[in-house]
């Protein structure tokens, strides 16, 4: 008996401390060591009074990292309807709501939960700035001239030996550095499409993405996304039996807007079901390396035995997107992909080249992540809290384990662009639903940058939750 009441009590002290806002949303709990000695109870007591917080999902151990105040708990969104309709290709249509948000970007008053950018105040940018000035003055020629693609050959073969972590081996010769992710992608589907091709997508899908689409004059299909288990292949592997597909697009870990991750069994599978379909994957992994707890998660270009995947990613979500350093390994396409990367542009910038490859080679760019993964798995958590207290009855948050951002799903009723159109003038942004689909899909939905939260900004969440209440009430 007293066994089970020293558990309760610790338990019971650990809850008090939560309710009172001693630990809140996203905090991490002392280790079972450190309770085990504040406490002045035994090991195995802090393991089964952290158990029994568990059960209660009022704390979540995160592998590696520790144990972890829970969000308030929500719904996630709704799983996609899953019909034929899914699987006949569509033209795109363009969205002025694109340009309102890019534009909305600039304004440094704004509160900028729209764009995916991460927070400034958790880049290092004065060590970048050392280690730019260090890296130009010791390779002044090399600073100041072309980086002729494919790039800078010490960023490359960082980037391979990086890539080790998510099981795929890629050498220097395999990689082509270009000036961010987005050029990557672009790239990709300039060397597999022409205009009228048809297209399979996740979605909903990076709003950027369905404008290269549109540019390129390609018809789409849309792969609905789970917000758990992302892209559904079954669907995926009915429109390969009825449809002519030039390429596949899928952000396969942490994907944006929802969060999702593919597990390694899926990514085998889709790999696999592509190789033998004959269709080419374009994989955007920009935020593998943000996984909220140490693990770094395997890319389906593991699975590639033919050079049928092109991987693409870019240091633009992890370190410092204004440096525009991305890479694409374009497996067989590496001839078309160079003589693209060639005509367009010759080459990315050589100095921020030669900054990344020496803060990936002393072991930064390691220290850093283990400091951001901790911080945006913080913000999410509470950034979601906030949702849950704030926004109308029945809104459902999705819970990512790993990136910065968070798909909302509100009631029916209520249209993301009118909240938008009310909010524009607040110095608020947000990333309504609609852009993330090639029809318009998603209008009642959201993406929030959960970077940018912070209990100065929780104003601008409650603020939001109220005005979409107010439409809620309009529409009954």
């Amino acid at each position: 008996m007293e066994k089970t009441y020293l558990y309760k009590e610790v338990a019971e002290r650990i809850a008090a401390l939560v309710a009172g806002g001693t630990f809140r949303t996203g905090d991490r709990l002392p280790s079972i060591r450190e309770m085990s000695r504040q406490a002045q109870v035994s090991i195995n007591t802090v393991k089964v009074a952290y158990s029994h917080l568990e059960d209660q999902c009022l704390i979540e151990a995160r592998p590696q990292s520790g144990y972890y105040v829970c969000p308030r708990p929500l719904e996630l969104p709704r799983e996609p309807k899953i019909s034929q309709r899914n699987i006949e290709p569509q033209g795109v249509s363009s969205s002025k709501l694109v340009g309102r948000l890019m534009k909305d970007i600039l304004d440094s008053e704004k509160i900028q939960f729209g764009a995916a950018i991460p927070d400034p105040a958790l880049i290092p940018a004065k060590k970048l700035g050392r280690i730019l000035a260090v890296a130009c003055r010791n390779h002044a020629l090399e600073s100041i001239g072309y980086a002729t693609a494919p790039g800078n050959t010490r960023l490359r073969s960082q980037i391979g030996r990086w890539m080790l972590k998510a099981g795929c081996t890629l050498s220097a010769d395999e990689l082509i550095i270009t000036t961010g992710g987005s050029e990557a992608v672009f790239l990709a589907l300039q060397v597999l499409c022409r205009p009228g091709d048809t297209v399979a997508i996740g979605s909903p899908i990076y709003f950027n993405f369905v404008q290269m689409l549109q540019l390129l004059k390609l018809r789409v299909i849309e792969i609905p996304t789970s917000p758990t288990e992302g892209l559904h292949l079954d669907t995926l592997r009915n429109a390969l039996k009825t449809n002519k597909i030039a390429c596949c697009v899928v952000i396969s870990n942490f994907d944006n807007p929802m969060g999702s991750c593919m597990t390694d069994a899926r990514k085998q599978e889709l790999a696999e079901m592509l190789a033998g379909a004959g269709v080419p994957l374009i994989e955007d992994d920009i935020n593998g390396d943000l996984s909220h707890c140490d693990e770094r998660p395997s890319v389906a270009k593991a699975w590639d035995r033919e050079g049928n995947i092109l991987l693409c990613s870019s240091f633009s979500k992890t370190l410092a997107p204004g440096y525009r350093v991305g890479w694409i390994a374009p497996g067989r396409y590496m001839e078309e992909t160079l003589h693209r990367k060639l005509v367009s542009n010759i080459a990315s910038a050589s100095p921020t080249q030669l900054a990344v490859a020496e803060f990936l080679a002393n072991g930064g760019y390691a220290h850093h992540l283990r400091v951001i993964r901790k911080a945006y798995a913080i913000k999410l958590a509470q950034m979601a809290e906030a949702i849950g207290r704030y926004f109308p009855e029945g809104t459902r948050v999705t819970r990512p384990a790993g990136g910065f951002t968070l798909w909302i799903e509100l009631p029916a009723d209520v249209d993301t662009v009118d909240l938008y159109s009310q909010v524009e003038s607040r110095k608020i942004t947000f990333a309504p639903g609609r852009i993330f689909s090639t029809r318009g899909k998603f209008r009642n939905c959201l993406r929030f940058n959960g970077a940018f939260w912070s209990e100065k900004n929780r104003w601008a969440v409650e603020l939001l939750g109220r005005m979409a209440k107010e439409l809620c009430m309009k529409q009954s």
